[in-house]
């Protein structure tokens, strides 16, 4: 009878599976960044190449951000989050120097970073932070995020696809781990290499990512501020620098100090 008759089968025997729809709003663009703090500078640098999986979207794509005249951001991760977040960060700066008729401090600008970032927990900014600068004391500083606002005081960090690549080079070369001093001679403290030996560090820290990772390359942009009244006989002068890298003195953002930032260039490999 038919009111006893199986269900019909489907032709193959297999009926059709769930279907699920998603929705990501994110996008790992690649490029890779990284800060060193010395006794009276810092270094901020990043690569300029933005990339989505195989494909290449632009060879210039800035990662490095001048934010005061103490100060400087890099960020590094979804590009349309970290460009956003930057253009936020820099509008917060000028109503606080509009207020207060003074530029904030790279201290309270970390810890306004990590409010931001935290505030945006549920629905965070996919970046990377890394911030670094002049403190108050005249001393380097290099303060590292996390996408929801963690962050610490650091003598060096790296972040981006290279991070695996460069942040154990740095390890070694900037906090000595795995070194031993020559007998007789004290350990080394981290954070007082000179300003032409952590150039050279950062230089082939890319060169080298460069040749290992599809994601990194095209071209190297590094920030360079220096504390008030230092001396910059030991980036400009004469055999200093390698061949093929362009130097150029920002001027003061606003109502700043006496401290200066350069910003030099450096051409990558382009594969």
């Amino acid at each position: 009878m038919a009111l006893y008759a199986e269900a019909p089968s489907s032709s193959h025997g297999v009926q059709a599976g769930v279907r699920q729809h998603a929705f990501n709003p994110y996008e790992d663009n690649g490029g890779s960044i990284l800060s060193i703090a010395g006794a009276d500078f810092s270094v901020i640098a990043g690569d300029t190449r933005q990339s989505q999986g195989y494909n290449i979207q632009t060879r210039y794509a800035r990662k490095v951000w001048q934010l005061t005249d103490k100060a400087v951001l890099a960020t590094n991760g979804f590009a349309a989050d970290g460009n956003n977040f930057v253009k936020r960060v820099k509008q917060r700066l000028e109503w606080y120097e509009h207020a207060h008729h003074k530029q904030m401090g790279i201290k309270a600008i970390a810890r306004l970073i990590q409010t931001m970032l935290y505030g945006r927990r549920f629905f965070p900014y996919y970046v990377y932070n890394i911030l670094g600068g002049i403190e108050e004391d005249g001393t380097g500083a290099v303060y590292s995020f996390d996408p929801v606002g963690s962050y610490e005081r650091e003598a060096c960090r790296a972040a981006g696809a290279a991070q695996s690549l460069i942040q154990p080079f740095l390890d070694n070369q900037i906090y000595f781990r795995n070194q031993t001093p020559a007998p007789g001679q004290p350990a080394p403290i981290p954070g007082n290499l000179p300003l032409s030996t952590v150039l050279a560090i950062v230089i082939d820290s890319f060169t080298s990512a460069t040749e290992r990772h599809i994601e990194v390359g095209d071209g190297l942009e590094m920030y360079v501020v220096m504390a008030k009244d230092r001396t910059t006989d030991d980036l400009l002068g004469a055999g200093v620098l390698p061949d093929g890298m362009t130097v150029e003195e920002l001027g003061p953002i606003g109502a700043g100090g006496a401290e200066r930032t350069f910003l030099l260039r450096r051409p990558l490999k382009r594969d």
